[in-house]
């Protein structure tokens, strides 16, 4: 009786202490589909199906870690991707980064999100190939976002994943041209289990954590150099300076109102540029390049790591070229739980005006 009570007792620590170590896996995909048109220059540049293959590799969660159970188990790793676009003047792209995998319904459904840099073998040349105005530099970055239906271990440890597919180059208008490329495919693959599954830790701890907090606001200052779209007009640094109220409502989202300056040298030179070779505008070159934006966002809190969305309005822009809405998508790193660091790319819907990265306080 004695044996069973003091068994009793210790269940709980024997529980916590099995290991549920990570277990690694890999799945290739193949994908075909179009690319977007989103700019009115790449109609010469689409003239056929874009095809290329995926390959992930994995370290699969099993509730080692709180942020494992908070989010169903995901994965995390690398990837490489190959991307023919079908075209003499695109040439090809080559893509090497990190991947999340979150799961749903049962973990048959597969949200990826992957992020990383692509290398292009025919970027702009303006004697060997002055009509890509895609990409402007060999290297850029690569965004992938894919939906797909993944069944595990259909053949022992061989399963099968199949989806959509949303996959971004550009270098952030670092180097004009850059229009960029958002490619739409199809993709089918299979994906193999090294390791024997691992029980997951779902069943015995339970988080009481109250991760309502006051609102919160944040001071941040972000940099980086871009061109105007002029090519070969020079690159320049910009300063984005911000303040922002968030609220965090629980484990895994904040929300956040703010505004911004935004001082982008390359748009002051760019005013001059079109004020001389577009005389039949009547542009004052000394036409105010600042902007004053407004934007709200959400916060998706993963562990010291989240992921920011932002979508923002000029108040003021008194040189009126881009859009009047932008947009944003970056990550953000706490350091402590006041300081943290930021990277991002800032948009004006699909086309690409700047990388950011800067450093923060949140008070």
């Amino acid at each position: 009786m004695r044996f069973l009570l003091f068994g009793f007792i210790l269940f709980p620590f024997f529980l916590f202490s099995q290991d549920f170590e990570n277990t690694n896996a890999i799945d290739v995909s193949i994908f075909r589909g179009n690319i977007m048109a989103h700019t009115q220059d790449l109609g010469h540049l689409i003239t056929d199906h874009p095809y290329g293959f995926m390959v992930s590799f994995s370290k699969q969660t099993h509730g080692k870690k709180e942020w494992h159970r908070a989010y169903n188990f995901p994965d995390f790793g690398g990837y490489f991707m190959y991307q023919d676009y079908k075209n003499e003047f695109l040439g090809t792209n080559y893509a090497l980064g990190a991947h999340y995998n979150f799961y749903f319904l049962n973990r048959k459904l597969q949200f990826k999100l992957a992020q990383g840099i692509t290398y292009n073998t025919n970027p702009y040349d303006k004697v060997t190939n002055s009509k890509n105005k895609a990409f402007g530099s060999k290297l850029s970055a690569n965004i992938n976002l894919a939906l797909n239906y993944k069944k595990e271990n259909l053949i022992q440890n061989i399963g099968f994943q199949a989806g959509l597919l949303f996959t971004h180059s550009s270098n952030g208008r670092i180097k004009s041209p850059n229009s960029g490329i958002n490619s739409y495919v199809l993709n089918v693959g299979l994906n193999y289990n090294f390791d024997k599954k691992e029980t997951q830790n779902n069943s015995f701890i339970s988080d009481t954590t109250c991760y309502k907090e006051p609102v919160k606001y944040n001071f941040v200052a972000k940099t980086g150099i871009n061109e105007s779209p002029i090519i070969n007009s020079g690159q320049y640094p910009f300063y984005h300076l911000g303040f922002y109220a968030d609220k965090r409502l629980n484990r895994k989202s904040a929300v956040q109102l703010g505004t911004e300056l935004f001082l982008t040298q390359s748009i002051k030179e760019y005013i001059k540029y079109r004020s001389i070779s577009s005389f039949e505008e009547s542009i004052d070159p000394n036409t105010d390049y600042k902007r004053v934006g407004v934007f709200v966002g959400h916060e998706l809190f993963i562990n010291k790591l989240s992921i920011e969305t932002q979508v923002g309005y000029y108040i003021y822009k008194p040189f009126k070229e881009d859009l009047d809405i932008y947009n944003r998508l970056g990550l953000k790193y706490y350091l402590t739980d006041n300081v943290f660091v930021v990277g991002g790319l800032k948009t004006h819907l699909f086309v690409a005006e700047a990388f950011e990265f800067g450093v923060g306080i949140r008070l």
